[in-house]
Order: C-alpha cells, then structure tokens, then sequence
C-alpha cells in the first residue's frame, strides 16, 4: 500500500537526480488506489469542516500535484533517452527503471524517430 510519503519521496528522488529513479512496477496503480481512497474520504457531507476532511483534501490535492511532477520529470528523463537511445544505443539500467506504460511510450517514439530517420535518408538520397 502506497502513501503520501511514498509519491513526496518518489518525486524529490526524481527531482534531484540526473537518471531515471526506480519505481515498483505498480506505481501508478497503487497510486490510483491511493488517491480514490482519498477522494472517498474528502468527499463524505457528514461534516465538511471535520479536521481529518480537511486534512485529507489538502494531502489529496499536495500528492495529485506531486504525482503530476512526478511524471512531468520522468516523461522529460524519456524523451532524453528516446534521442541517447536514437544516436548511440541505451543504457540497460536507464530502461530497467521505466514504468510498463513508459516502456511502451519509448517504443513507439523509437518507432517514428526510426520512420523519420529512412524519410530524411531517402529524401537525401533522391536531391542527389
């Protein structure tokens, strides 16, 4: 079971490193067990000015906007890879550390990043 500290520390590894930080396979699906068991709370009418109401949708709101950084940064960190990856070959610990989803993204960028590639050799090649 993911919590709060789990996505604040994720996210301050994240932003203090160069390299993409290793996250269990899970991440993103405990997270989102996470923050609905949240909302659930920070949703309930019985007493809206309760202090654990409040506090529940104050730590909803900090770990949606950590959550949100988290990924802005990890999605930077892969786009880095994607051009590494597209002039010289990839790191085989950078690519052990994406997320399924991530895996699946840096393929297909690589996909079209290959695609362009052949277009710009076949047009240099037809101007000769």
């Amino acid at each position: 079971m993911i919590t709060y500290n789990d996505i604040y520390e994720a996210a301050i590894k994240e932003r203090y490193s160069e390299q993409l930080q290793s996250l269990p396979k899970s991440f993103i699906q405990e997270v989102s067990t996470y923050l609905n068991e949240k909302k659930g709370i920070a949703s309930k009418e019985d007493d809206v000015f309760s202090d654990v109401i409040i506090k529940t949708k104050k730590q909803l709101e900090n770990a949606t906007t950590l959550f949100r950084e988290l990924m802005l940064r990890r999605r930077k960190k892969l786009l880095n890879l994607v051009l590494i990856a597209s002039e010289t070959g990839i790191s085989k610990q950078d690519f052990d550390n994406l997320l399924p989803i991530e895996k699946e993204l840096f393929e297909e960028f690589m996909k079209y990043i290959d695609v362009n590639d052949k277009k710009l050799s076949e047009n240099l090649s037809d101007k000769k």
